[in-house]
């Protein structure tokens, strides 16, 4: 097993390299970059002064060129990611082009956000995801099973966006009992005490949570529901309670250990998909997390912003991978990784 994982981590590093080297290619293509966008802005405040240079290149040859120095564009894309690549060796990002601070510095500030709503609806999720599974699977067929399955169904049909739409719109907007967005409020550094800040920062933090884990929260549920029954219905739980063994202690001994593997399995991504924060959902209620730093980057061009985020998901993404292997490995002892 120890070779197994020593060759996983290994693999780790070509894998990067290629996520890393694509996207950063393709940013070197896309236009609009922080030279364009600059020369934008220069013809933009140059034509309220005088409509006679409309049209005209605000800035000259030898001035785009320094403009591309200074933001390394006037390198080849190969060399330019190589020097890139051996600044994030040393821990350097770079520096943001709209805020022109360091990367690392903006991620730092925006990480905790989203890991606090990855770590909740974690917890929410397989807490909540694991027990209800169990209990459908054990009344399968019921009127609880078929009215949690219409729930969850819906669930899992409606994309996460679309449930944070809805819960703003109604909970926030027409009836008022939660915030219309932001992580805390504005006169949370102002509260006294441990509860009334854990508070104020629920109160805000709810919605956004609800629609975090509506998704992942439906697709745990059917899969330990659906896991679980097949075990029940398997030869050897059979057999065991046929020599006498209680129902209930072939279901905790025997098929619910087996039962855990797909979960397990799904353990690690989901890990890297929550740190990774959601932009769509941030970007809805207005939270400060690596995922509307993320769009906000992608907007406004902000090449070393997105290159940074990426570093940082795409080895969340990857060690989430491996931690799915070991978390298999430990509920599932047959599986061996001498292969």
């Amino acid at each position: 097993m120890a070779q197994y994982f020593l060759r996983r981590l290994l693999l780790l590093i070509p894998t990067f390299l290629g996520i890393t080297l694509v996207v950063f290619a393709i940013t070197r293509f896309v236009p609009g970059g922080p030279v364009e966008r600059m020369l934008m802005e220069s013809q933009m405040q140059s034509s309220e002064f005088s409509q006679s240079s409309r049209g005209s290149q605000v800035l000259s040859a030898e001035q785009i060129d320094e403009l591309k120095a200074f933001y390394g564009l006037d390198k080849p894309v190969f060399e330019a990611y190589r020097d890139w690549l051996t600044k994030l060796v040393r821990l350097d990002l770079g520096e943001s082009s709209r805020y022109f601070l360091p990367v690392w510095e903006l991620i730092k500030e925006r990480l905790p956000v989203s890991a606090f709503f990855g770590i909740c609806t974690f917890f929410l999720s397989y807490f909540i995801s694991i027990p209800l599974g169990i209990l459908k699977a054990l009344k399968h067929n019921s009127r609880f099973d078929s009215i949690t399955s219409m729930l969850i169904y819906a669930g899992y049909a409606l994309p996460a966006y679309v449930v944070g739409i809805f819960l703003l719109t109604i909970f926030s907007f027409q009836l008022g009992w939660f915030p219309m967005g932001g992580f805390v409020g504005d006169d949370f550094y102002y509260l006294e005490g441990f509860w009334p800040k854990t508070l104020n920062l629920f109160h805000h933090a709810l919605l956004p949570l609800i629609a975090y884990a509506i998704g992942d929260f439906a697709v745990l549920t059917m899969t330990m529901k659906n896991s679980l029954m097949e075990n029940l219905s398997a030869d050897y739980v059979r057999t065991a309670v046929a020599k006498g063994l209680p129902f209930h202690k072939a279901v905790t001994r025997h098929a619910l250990r087996n039962s855990m593997i797909p979960i397990a399995s799904h353990f690690g991504n989901v890990i890297s998909v929550f740190f990774a924060g959601s932009f769509l959902i941030e970007v809805i209620f207005n939270i400060d997390g690596l995922g509307l730093l993320g769009y906000e980057a992608i907007v406004e061009r902000d090449y070393p912003v997105v290159m940074g985020i990426l570093a940082v998901t795409s080895l969340m993404m990857l060690v989430g991978n491996i931690l799915s292997d070991i978390c298999v490995a430990m509920v599932d002892p047959r599986v061996r990784f001498d292969g």
